[in-house]
């Protein structure tokens, strides 16, 4: 019921998912949190994650975030896709993996990441989100 509290499925939790005639059932939202859902409660030591929140509000992708994040507090392996992630969620990144055209452009800490590419002549302006700064940077 945690994942459930977390993901703000309790309220849902008794709807069809989807009906025979296509109308009715969960929202999208819900459906991808859902998915999220099943995935953390089977408890994988590996998760791989793509793109789970795209098409969610900030509030909810941030929760679905916080969710894979916690499973890392247990010793699990969260890798994830996330375009364009809001500052609030960068920061509860650990590591990244940055790639441009297929290429390796960075891998290490996320704190890390900001004075890297000041080194290489981009510094990240000051109110600026670093994710959205890093992915105007062209290398």
């Amino acid at each position: 019921m945690a994942v459930c509290n977390q993901l703000s499925l309790a309220k849902c939790r008794f709807n069809p998912i989807g009906t025979e005639s296509g109308v009715g059932g969960i929202s999208g939202g819900e459906r991808k949190r859902l998915n999220v859902a099943s995935e953390v409660l089977t408890s994988p030591t590996i998760l791989f994650a793509d793109e789970p929140t795209t098409g969610l509000d900030s509030f909810m992708a941030e929760s679905v975030v916080n969710v894979l994040k916690s499973m890392t507090a247990s010793g699990r392996t969260v890798i994830a896709t996330i375009h364009q992630p809001s500052s609030k969620i960068f920061e509860l990144f650990q590591d990244l993996l940055l790639l441009s055209e297929g290429r390796l452009v960075y891998f290490g800490d996320r704190v890390g990441a900001t004075e890297w590419f000041k080194r290489l002549g981009f510094p990240c302006p000051q109110y600026t989100n670093p994710a959205d700064h890093i992915i105007k940077v062209r290398c």
